[in-house]
């Protein structure tokens, strides 16, 4: 590690091309971890410069996943810092000034592609391809950087020697040679004069002082380019880090066209932003004790770059939703209301709920324990508790009529309201009329399941449930 660097910068660098991916808060945990376990930076650093893919709010989108699951950044273009802009769209012509300097040292060249083809369509000048493009009648290339943003008909592209091998070495991996062939020679500069991102990620690393790079192992093949402008540019190249990509069950690749790779899906089915940081904490690295509950604190502590394995971890909607349910019941109920009120913030009905049952003298002490033996995700609060306080249309058979009225003779007849008698009454029910827990659900509550029946009737109180009865009748 250079000494002249501050030591310990870690950075993301998403793009604003899309809405965050489940990936985009793997990679910020470990980087932001690592950061913090030696007292370092974490960054974010927004890398805009797709211009034709852009998502009008996907930058704000970013920062609202990262502020939900708590990993709040020291310096990013809504914070600032030493090294602002933090925003590549900000810094063009710090990538003009670089890219001149790789011209004139002979380390880059111009290549001829213009801006439209015979028949007056925009070409796609970002294609990347292995030599430069061959053209007929080409005019003078220009001199300089300048010129050939005047012109928008070159790009620039880095040299790369024709014959030989380059290693280069990971922190996970180890070292991986590269032919030369088997390296293009890159765009580096765009027609629009927009880095592509190369040119881009070297140059910003290295002036905002980045000591480690921890990032997605589809970015290996770009690390001969990399290692080759840093070597052409006199600069001491950061400890490279490629985690493996994450997988599905059936070992796919994780991606973006299914539904639960979004943050916001996580968000709006009501998974605890700390169970997801323990979940993907563990996927590519244990914990020295083989805890599989541990806090942010705690993993930050343990957590070491060396022990990432390259193996692609699997991620398990199952096995997170299973953490979620731990987390859920290791809260207090203080700290359940809290979770559910910000939860159903804009839901009033459910938000009433919430407040009745908090201050509910039967279900004070009662409620939020059932509520955790049954509940994986915060979303299953309003199917398990709502009835409560809200009376839900059910859908009457004559059938149906007949066990409430049976119902209402039986719970009439207990003296003492409590579970043991509850129970034995509905017990009786069931077997009169053979038929199973999931009828007398639905003539409580309108759902054919939820919390501990008896349980839930004590809470509801003896009036309430016979009122309740009553008028399903």
């Amino acid at each position: 590690m250079n000494k002249n660097k501050l030591e310990y910068r870690l950075r993301i660098a998403p793009s604003p091309t899309g809405y965050p991916h489940i990936g985009t808060v793997y990679q910020a945990l470990f980087n932001y971890a690592y950061a913090h376990k030696n007292n370092g930076k974490f960054i974010v650093r927004i890398e805009d410069t797709d211009r034709t893919r852009l998502v009008n709010d996907a930058e704000e989108v970013i920062f609202s996943a990262l502020d939900w699951v708590g990993l709040f950044e020291d310096e990013s273009p809504r914070k600032g810092g030493e090294f602002a802009p933090y925003r590549q769209s900000e810094r063009l012509e710090i990538y003009h000034k670089y890219a001149q300097e790789l011209l004139d040292k002979g380390l880059a060249f111009f290549d001829y592609y213009p801006k439209t083809d015979a028949t007056g369509k925009k070409k796609d000048y970002s294609a990347v391809a292995k030599t430069a493009t061959e053209h007929t009648d080409i005019p003078p290339a220009p001199a300089t950087v300048s010129d050939m943003l005047k012109s928008q008909d070159w790009v620039l592209r880095m040299k790369v020697p024709d014959e030989g091998t380059i290693t280069v070495t990971d922190g996970i991996r180890g070292k991986i040679t590269f032919d030369y062939k088997q390296v293009s020679k890159q765009i580096l500069l765009k027609s629009d004069g927009y880095p592509t991102y190369h040119l881009g990620v070297v140059v910003d690393d290295h002036l905002m002082q980045i000591s480690h790079i921890l990032r997605a192992e589809e970015w290996i093949p770009s690390l001969p380019k990399h290692v080759l402008l840093y070597q052409y540019f006199g600069w001491e190249m950061p400890v490279v880090y490629h985690t493996a990509t994450l997988r599905n069950p059936d070992k796919s690749k994780l991606s973006k066209r299914q539904g639960h790779t979004n943050v916001n899906w996580f968000r709006e089915e009501g998974y605890l932003p700390d169970a997801i940081l323990n979940y993907l904490a563990l996927l590519g690295w244990s914990h020295p004790e083989e805890k599989e509950i541990f806090s942010l604190q705690e993993f930050i502590e343990k957590f070491d770059l060396n022990d990432i394995r390259p193996i692609a971890p699997i991620f398990d909607l199952t096995k997170l939703t299973w953490m979620n349910q731990q987390y859920i019941q290791n809260m207090s109920d203080e700290e359940l209301v809290r979770a559910l009120k910000r939860f159903y913030a804009n839901d009033p009905d459910i938000s009433h709920t919430i407040e009745l049952l908090e201050t509910n003298s039967n279900s004070k002490n009662l409620i939020w324990g059932l509520v955790k033996t049954r509940m994986e995700i915060l979303k299953q609060f309003k199917q398990l508790a709502g009835h409560f306080f809200q009376e839900i249309p059910v859908e009457k058979s004559e059938m149906n009529k007949q066990i409430a009225q049976s119902l209402e003779k039986s719970l009439t007849d207990i003296d003492s309201w409590n579970n043991e008698n509850i129970l034995s009454s509905l017990k009786q029910i069931l077997l009169n009329y053979k038929i199973k827990m999931p009828v007398l659900y639905t003539i409580f509550t309108g759902e054919p399941k939820g919390l501990p029946l008896p349980e839930s009737l004590v809470i509801l109180g003896k009036d309430k449930t016979l009122a309740r009865v009553r008028k399903y009748l």
